[in-house]
């Protein structure tokens, strides 16, 4: 199939939605799939209002529309909610083509953190976005009850996978930890307000916590908790490393719809300790890998001590479970491709009505 992907998250952003798309489109060429994927690298941007690691394409409505002529699709997935992703909509609606979307962030909890808007401006924006489309692509069942609740329908799974190969127990040596008190608890993700990471700086430890990623409230935090080691971000076998030799992960996020960095510290050998929110309640109970706080206002501290006493060769088999190939096999199941004939009948009867707009064209 040819398939086209927009999405609004893309390299350079470190982040899981982009690993997932990332590893996702490469499983689907190795199948044979060709995709193109309209991304804000390609366009002018501006930086997202709080956050400007993360960029938004402007005026690119007319460019979308020229990529679609030309690659002709034979399915649509729009993975994201922002400018890029609007615009893929706006093209779909108008040539009524069947589409699937994804819900990756839980976005009206990720605005409001941010800013003084109430939960049901970013719900009524998002089940107005996410209407239309055939199939909405969500991580859990947690998350796809969740929405149910909030209104949301035509919901299918699709799940996440890890690189077992990159994040490995062996990575454990040389231990990078090897100057710091043990035991070492991690975090991995962008230090931002959304990501609640304060709630696992403030806890009261034995050994040390560490922090690897970089953001907007890096700075804030690391101020005010000098006892927490703030690494920066860290890429590729070094932050592989980071995951292997520490004693417990920890991930503190309410905000998440998985949480691909709780995959990546398992496929090490490190226990997960989490908040009982979407994501972690998928994964975590019943697999002796992890331990989930009891309450989400309190007992991560639990669950953290908890994880010390975890078989770590049990929670690397666990994340064994997860490949990447199968996830892309459950987003391919879940698109809508054009009924045949239909696909070819369009794009040639949209090529004529081009040729006729170019004829009829006065001469300059």
């Amino acid at each position: 199939m040819r398939i086209l992907l927009a999405t609004d998250a893309w390299e350079p952003q470190v982040n899981g939605v982009v690993r997932t798309l990332t590893r996702v489109i490469a499983e689907l060429r190795a199948m044979g799939h060709e995709v193109e994927v309209i991304s804000p690298d390609q366009f002018k941007t501006i930086p997202l209002p709080t956050y400007s690691e993360i960029r938004l394409a402007i005026g690119a409505d007319e460019a979308v529309r020229e990529r679609f002529k030309a690659f002709e699709p034979e399915a649509i997935h729009i993975a994201t909610e922002g400018t890029l992703g609007l615009a893929a909509r706006r093209v779909c609606l108008e040539w009524k083509l069947p589409f699937t979307t994804s819900y990756h962030t839980r976005f009206p909890e990720y605005v409001s953190a941010r800013l003084p808007l109430p939960l049901a401006a970013g719900y009524a924006y998002m089940k107005w976005f996410h209407k239309p489309s055939g199939r909405l692509m969500v991580a859990t069942p947690t998350m796809r009850d969740e929405l149910e609740a909030h209104g949301f329908r035509n919901i299918s799974p699709w799940s996440r996978g890890v690189d077992t190969d990159t994040f490995n127990p062996a990575r454990r040596e040389p231990d990078i930890f090897k100057d710091l008190k043990r035991p070492i608890f991690l975090n991995v993700g962008r230090v931002a307000v959304e990501k609640n990471i304060e709630a696992f700086a403030c806890l009261d430890l034995p050994g040390t916590k560490v922090v690897v990623g970089d953001g907007p409230q890096r700075e804030e935090l690391s101020h005010k908790y000098p006892e927490v080691v703030f690494a920066g971000a860290k890429f590729g076998d070094e932050l592989a490393a980071y995951f292997a030799c520490a004693d417990v992960f920890v991930f503190p996020s309410l905000t998440d719809t998985f949480g691909l960095v709780i995959l990546e510290a398992m496929a090490a050998g490190t226990p997960v300790a989490a908040f009982s929110a979407p994501g972690p309640i998928d994964i975590i109970p019943n697999s002796n890998a992890g331990a989930l706080a009891p309450g989400k206002a309190e007992g991560l501290k639990e669950a953290c001590l908890a994880c010390l006493d975890l078989d770590r060769a049990v929670v690397r088999t666990f994340a064994e479970k997860f490949s990447w190939r199968s996830c892309a096999e459950e987003f391919l199941k879940n698109l809508q491709p054009y009924p045949e004939p239909e696909k070819t009948r369009f794009w040639r009867r949209l090529r004529r009505l081009a040729r006729l707009r170019r004829k009829e064209k006065p001469a300059a």
